[in-house]
């Protein structure tokens, strides 16, 4: 459970409780004067469910990028690893940037062959519904509530636990308050609004992680990137690190480091791949936006832990034994690490109290972001892959949407149970971080292979992510005993059980789902089955959500997309039946399979359409022959050129990241003055350069429909004054 430091509170209590709550009030007006503006000048109407989930498939690269990098920028990426600097040297930080990237990266490769194979999906378990079938989807529905909300949770259990260290308010009052606001703008606005939050977060944690990192760097009990070193150098002797080469702070050659630094690879690509936000954004882009969008907020992310995690964490080894440090003359607690304090420590020795201001409205900004985007994600999982599937299948968009609101609410008070769950019994974000990998690891390998590999089979699907999670914790209990004799909170927190059972926990589902597609009863699946069924999915929208004849062309338009087409004009699905959608059918290779579905629609150029469906015709047939891509060929030719660079990009950064930068400085080595100048110094401007990439570009991509909403405004205010716009002069109304 959380304890408040040994220095007692950085900032008083009162002043937290007003930021806490002043921030969460100042975001939700913003929001809502966001959606008022979306709704009246820009056609955007998050009252629809197409809107709500995927933002109508609209965003562009400057705010995909913007959006996915605010997402990403948890608060353990500034906070942990400045603590985890402290505790290992600078090898960590550049290991968390590294584990940061590559995931990133890969969902863009991912992102993009969902929209070549299913264009109109909502959530990845959607797309494992169409290809599996309702038990698959069941059974991964639970591993992404379970990833979301123990993501999310540990991340209010992190803020919680820094603001009772800093403020001295109870971590329960922090952890209901922390959620509060971003619940009541979320239900509000939906994914395009947590866009927009997204980038309003983005632009105030970039600037304060700038200054905060120039301004510690530049004072002048550091001395710069010279005092700096020079610091670190005299203090060598009293900052041992058991593990390091000499133990030393400035060395690549760290064990621990590149233990963590494992971990946080397998932890983190679980976090994206098995997180529905990730995927929604991805549908929720342009077509040419998903791959540079994502992969510009996968360069961006990366200087955030190297830069900023590197000074505060070396400044606080080169000052903790100095008056100037609040916890003198006594030492450093192991928990106060692990609770990440070292970050507030350093700031209140150098900045002051508005320096602990600023720190507290970065972890504001860090911990909503994150949970923004997970209350969209769980909400999409409970609204559209559970309720309407199973609960109520012809659930009308309204519905839908106001079902979504509620899940929301509900998926607040979920995190922060879970919150509250995890801090009375002992977590930290040191154990969460070893642990998550164990949890959420599992499903990558099946899910990713639903896109990319036509051979695996339902059974696999069901069965490896099962036995991966098993295997995996299996191995993790199993190497804490072994090594430490017991199984407890500590041991199950050290490093190398942690690293096996995330390693179990990720290859052995890959493994598993190889054997089992390959022996038993092993099939090829047509690509073109997610076109048939997406097409029958469309119909049953239609269906529900457009009952008079009048209504068809809106309908269609609310999809955010070309609609699927037939080839033959003569038989065009309408509605199916919910069975033959929901049961998987696994056909030999050459085996041509039917779907049956009920009624004809009108002649209109191929496009669906709900006008003539009457129930009682009999079921007309539909080769997979006889469905066409959504897209015409020109776009398909623009989406596969963007997988090709995709690949190309997660590659590439794979191979800098992992092995061409950091492993030729894994040798016996301590950096020089003027190496370590140049590292810190190349790890600055890649801070600015992450400005650029994810707060300047998006205003400069977005510039027409923020000026169409700036004129829209304006006039609407120049009508409430009375005033003529058109001569500028005041006027009676």
């Amino acid at each position: 459970m959380a304890s408040v430091s040994q220095v007692g509170a950085l900032i008083p209590e009162g002043t937290a409780y007003g930021l806490l709550i002043g921030l969460g009030v100042l975001f939700c007006a913003v929001i809502l004067l966001a959606v008022k503006l979306q709704k009246a000048y820009l056609a955007e109407d998050s009252g629809t469910s197409e809107m709500f989930m995927v933002a109508n498939r609209s965003v562009g690269t400057g705010l995909t990028a913007s959006a996915v990098f605010s997402s990403w920028m948890w608060i353990n990426e500034t906070v942990l690893a400045a603590a985890m600097c402290y505790r290992y040297g600078l090898a960590v930080p550049l290991w968390w940037g590294s584990g940061l990237c590559f995931q990133i990266a890969l969902m863009a490769a991912l992102g993009v062959m969902a929209k070549i194979r299913v264009p109109y999906a909502h959530t990845s378990l959607e797309i494992i519904r169409m290809r599996y079938g309702n038990i698959a989807h069941v059974v991964f529905i639970v591993m992404n509530l379970g990833n979301n909300v123990f993501g999310c949770a540990s991340m209010i259990l992190t803020g919680s636990q820094l603001i009772h260290g800093v403020s001295g308010m109870h971590f329960v009052a922090a952890t209901v308050l922390i959620p509060i606001g971003v619940v009541l703008y979320t239900a509000v606005g939906g994914l395009k609004a947590t866009f927009l939050t997204d980038f309003l977060h983005t632009a105030v944690a970039l600037v304060l992680i700038i200054y905060f990192t120039l301004t510690v760097l530049t004072h002048s009990a550091v001395g710069g990137l010279s005092g700096l070193y020079d610091q670190v150098i005299a203090t060598a002797s009293e900052n041992y690190i058991p593990g390091n080469y000499q133990g030393s702070l400035l060395t690549m050659k760290s064990y621990d480091a590149i233990i963590w630094g494992l971990i946080l690879k397998f932890g983190n690509l679980a976090l994206v791949v098995m997180d529905t936000a990730f995927w929604q954004k991805s549908f929720a882009t342009e077509v040419n936006a998903t791959v540079p969008g994502y992969n510009l907020a996968a360069l961006a992310v990366f200087g955030i832990p190297w830069g900023l995690g590197t000074v505060i964490g070396l400044t606080g080894r080169a000052l903790h034994n100095t008056a100037l440090f609040p916890t003198y003359p006594g030492a450093v607690t192991d928990l106060e690490v692990s609770e990440g304090l070292i970050i507030p420590y350093v700031i209140k020795a150098l900045i002051g109290d508005q320096g602990i201001v600023a720190f507290f409205v970065l972890l504001f900004m860090a911990l909503t972001s994150t949970i923004s985007s997970s209350m969209i994600a769980v909400s999409s999982i409970l609204s559209f892959d559970l309720y309407k599937t199973y609960l109520n299948p012809r659930a009308t968009d309204k519905r839908l949407v106001h079902v979504s609101h509620l899940t929301v609410v509900i998926h607040g008070f979920v995190i922060t149970a879970v919150s509250l769950g995890l801090n009375y019994g002992g977590a930290n974000m040191t154990w969460i971080g070893y642990f998550r990998p164990v949890l959420s690891c599992p499903g990558i390998v099946p899910l990713a292979l639903t896109l990319l590999w036509s051979r695996q089979t339902r059974t696999a699907a069901i069965v490896s992510p099962v036995l991966g999670f098993a295997t995996g914790l299996a191995v993790w209990l199993g190497t804490a005993q072994a090594l430490y004799g017991r199984v407890d909170m500590v041991t199950t927190g050290a490093s190398l059980p942690a690293l096996f059972g995330a390693i179990a926990s990720f290859f052995s589902p890959a493994l598993y789902s190889v054997v089992i597609s390959l022996s038993y009863r092993p099939y090829k699946f047509d690509w073109r089955e997610f076109l048939r069924i997406e097409l029958a999915e469309e119909a049953q929208i239609h269906t529900a959500s457009s009952p008079t004849t009048s209504q068809g062309s809106n309908t269609e338009q609310s999809l955010g997309a070309a609609p699927l087409r037939c080839r033959s004009s003569d038989e065009i699905p309408t509605t199916i039946p919910q069975e033959t959608t929901d049961n998987h059918v696994e056909k030999k290779p050459g085996e041509t399979t039917s779907l049956d579905l009920g009624g004809k629609a009108e002649k209109q150029d191929g496009t669906i359409s709900p006008r003539s469906y009457d129930s009682k015709k009999q079921p007309s047939k539909i080769s997979i022959d006889d469905v066409q891509h959504p897209f015409d060929d020109a776009t398909l030719l623009s989406l596969r050129h963007w997988h090709r660079i995709a690949w190309v990009m997660w590659a590439a950064i794979v191979l800098v990241t992992f092995i061409l930068w950091p492993m030729p400085l894994y040798r016996d080595y301590i950096f020089t003055k003027s190496f370590f100048s140049g590292w810190v110094s190349v790890a600055i401007v890649w801070q600015f350069f992450a400005f650029a990439a994810v707060v300047i570009y998006p205003l400069y991509d977005g510039h027409r429909e923020i000026a169409k909403s700036a004129v829209g405004l304006w006039r609407a205010t120049a009508a409430i004054m009375g005033m003529d716009t058109a001569k500028g002069e005041g006027k009676k109304i």
